[in-house]
């Protein structure tokens, strides 16, 4: 999110800052890890009003436990058993432009085809379709290896002159089949003849049906709006500038972070190596299919809203509160999740790959003398949503870089990692985070188990890490830390400064922390077998 709008302030910031912030915090990483931040800060208390005091009692329901059972058609420990193959990182990327892409579709179902588009200075290239995760310690599996295919440089992008969106008008490359391709999220690599260049494509195989399993959704609108391939994006221009940003943005382009991968290497890879190590029944989805698939969620263990996750439609909202209200379990783990309401619309290649957001500029939007919802904040006017009436937490500001403190290590999530009262756990709040506020709509009962302190540009505050249940048996859990995915991979003692200088001690606590949650959450509606234990009152006083 951009300092114009931090934490549902009117600031005089601009996109700028935060461009910097991801530019940095991504560009490095190639299995994981982020850089350094800069940026500035606004915090969410000067908007308590916008709710006032309102409370929404969600009250959990005592209950029995079930078991997790494997879905038809898919086996997690089975796939992870099969060799893997840690050869698939980008290591020679090779100058700007040499080989990129992007698929004309961010996900497909087992055996549907998907278009590429490739664009190399290579006479040719090959594609290699790793599937992401555990396999022993490799993360990735080789699952098809293209011919050599011819390479061509396409087209430059134009720029539209109102929304100021980078379009291309490349031609189809190849058309890739996925038979015999497991469910999961991919990465396509482009390897240009003569080692010129490698560059990464993302794609989704997703699952048809999420009963019974965990739902791991990648967040594609988030990685696009903050791509600045062609020199915008939803928050600056090549100027630097806010008022130059993207409108709208387009799923017709490569991504220019992390060699093509987008957001997806640091912000979500990490769990997705977890979760499979685990052996739980997962499935796969995108933002996209969650918005527009109104029954994909029904029977769902639970649904896991990854590292960074910034913008979502009205649609995939509503979808995700009724998987909640149906008693399927909801992870945030990350922060800044669910801030920007979006609109998705179709471009030349197909619905659904354009990203609308407006932010303070709505009125601009014709599809508001339409009757569509303004593109701004959900905390924001007009149609104001909090998100924490979802996630329990909302949205308080960036940057930080703090300790985390344990406050309530008897909970049943800490169980394991020998934490105590006090205990912190250096840098690893950052480099936005999240806070229980009940100035806006919260659900109770909600237990805080970290409260850490912050400063914010000179602003006190508190990050939270928290968890709600609801009468439907539904667990809530919010890290309330944007660093929660990244130190899972954390080692050392970090003085090399990867991972914002995460240790091993930061790696074990939230690795022990997320495997509870993972496994309680697969079995079934946590909050009959775990009620949360309201502590609000204790935690902030008053």
């Amino acid at each position: 999110m951009d300092q114009e709008h931090m934490a549902g302030a009117s600031g005089s910031g601009n996109g700028a800052g935060r461009r910097r912030f991801l530019a940095i915090a991504t560009g490095a990483a190639t299995v994981a890890g982020l850089g350094a931040a800069v940026s500035g800060c606004a915090g969410a208390d000067g908007n308590a009003a916008l709710k006032g005091e309102d409370r929404q009692d969600a009250s959990g329901t005592p209950g029995g436990k079930s078991s997790p059972t494997a879905p038809h058609g898919f086996d997690v420990k089975a796939e992870n058993a099969r060799p893997g193959n840690a050869d698939w990182p980008v290591t020679k990327a090779g100058p700007d432009r040499a080989v990129e892409g992007f698929a004309d579709k961010v996900s497909v179902l087992p055996g549907e085809s998907f278009g590429l588009y490739v664009s190399t200075t290579a006479p040719r290239f090959t594609v290699s379709a790793y599937r992401m995760g555990w396999y022993g310690g490799a993360r990735a599996r080789l699952v098809w290896r293209s011919e050599a295919l011819p390479g061509v440089r396409q087209p430059e992008h134009t720029v539209d002159s109102g929304t100021r969106m980078v379009r291309t008008r490349w031609a189809r490359t190849t058309t890739v089949e996925t038979k015999d391709w497991p469910e999961g999220s991919y990465l396509l690599r482009l390897d240009a003849q003569g080692g010129e260049g490698q560059r990464f494509v993302p794609v989704t195989i997703r699952s048809a049906s999420t009963a019974g399993r965990t739902v791991v959704v990648n967040a594609v609108a988030t990685w696009q709006a903050y791509n600045k391939w062609g020199g915008y994006s939803s928050y600056d221009g090549p100027s630097g500038g806010y008022g130059t940003r993207s409108l709208a943005v387009t799923f017709d382009r490569p991504y220019d972070y992390d060699d093509g991968a987008g957001l997806f290497l640091v912000y979500e890879a990490p769990l997705i190596a977890l979760a499979e190590r685990l052996g739980i029944p997962l499935a796969y989805a995108t933002t996209s299919d969650v918005a527009r698939e109104k029954r994909l969620l029904e029977g769902a263990s639970a649904v896991l809203s990854l590292g960074h996750d910034e913008y979502w439609s009205p649609e995939q909202r509503a979808h995700i509160t009724a998987a909640r209200d149906a008693g399927t379990n909801l992870a945030v783990l990350g922060a800044n999740c669910c801030f920007r309401r979006i609109r998705l619309e179709a471009s030349d290649l197909g619905p659904d790959r354009t990203v609308v957001c407006y932010k303070s500029s709505y009125d601009q939007d014709p599809a508001i003398k339409r009757g569509h919802p303004a593109t701004v904040d959900f905390r924001s006017p007009p149609g104001a949503d909090p998100e924490s009436s979802l996630l329990g937490v909302i949205y308080d500001g960036y940057p930080v870089d703090a300790p985390y403190v344990v406050t309530n290590p008897g909970h049943w999530l800490f169980e394991g990692t020998g934490a105590k009262a006090g205990d912190r756990f250096a840098h690893l709040v950052g480099v936005e985070y999240d806070k229980v506020n009940t100035g806006f709509t919260t659900p109770r009962p909600i237990e805080i188990l970290a409260h850490s302190p912050v400063v914010c540009d000179g602003r006190p505050s508190h990050q939270d890490t928290a968890y709600y249940t609801t009468t439907s048996g539904a667990g809530v859990f919010a890290s309330g830390t944007m660093r929660w995915v990244e130190a899972l991979d954390a080692a050392g003692d970090g003085r090399s400064g990867r991972n914002h200088g995460l240790d091993a001690r930061s790696g074990a606590l939230t690795t022990r922390v997320t495997e509870n949650l993972l496994r309680v959450f697969a079995a079934g509606p946590a909050g009959r077998t775990h009620p949360a234990q309201d502590n609000v009152r204790a935690v902030y006083g008053g």
